[in-house]
């Protein structure tokens, strides 16, 4: 195959296909499924986006923590780098 597309680029066809083409035709016990299958697809394409970058920097911040609040706030960033993954929007909470 010529010119392949990156596999980010063929997950959100994927998950485009599963919501705007499939999921309006399955019947209402499918669904779900079909959502569940798009939303599974965002998360590898950013896995495969975010992922090597935020493991880097995860490492990076944990071997230079030399405190307890360091290595809290560099915890806090690693928690983030995930949250942005798994479930963007949720990464920049200020909550307690």
């Amino acid at each position: 195959m010529q010119n392949q597309p990156p596999a980010a680029e063929l997950l959100e066809s994927l998950a485009e296909l599963l919501e705007s083409t499939l999921l309006p035709a399955l019947p209402p016990a499918l669904q779900h499924r079909a959502r569940v299958g798009a939303n599974l697809a965002r998360i590898v394409r950013r896995e495969i986006d975010l992922a090597p970058a935020a493991t880097q920097h995860e490492h990076e911040l944990l071997d230079a923590a030399a405190d307890e609040h360091t290595l809290w706030q560099s915890l806090v960033e690693v928690v983030r780098a995930d949250l942005a993954i798994a479930k963007p929007g949720y990464d920049s909470w200020e909550g307690a």
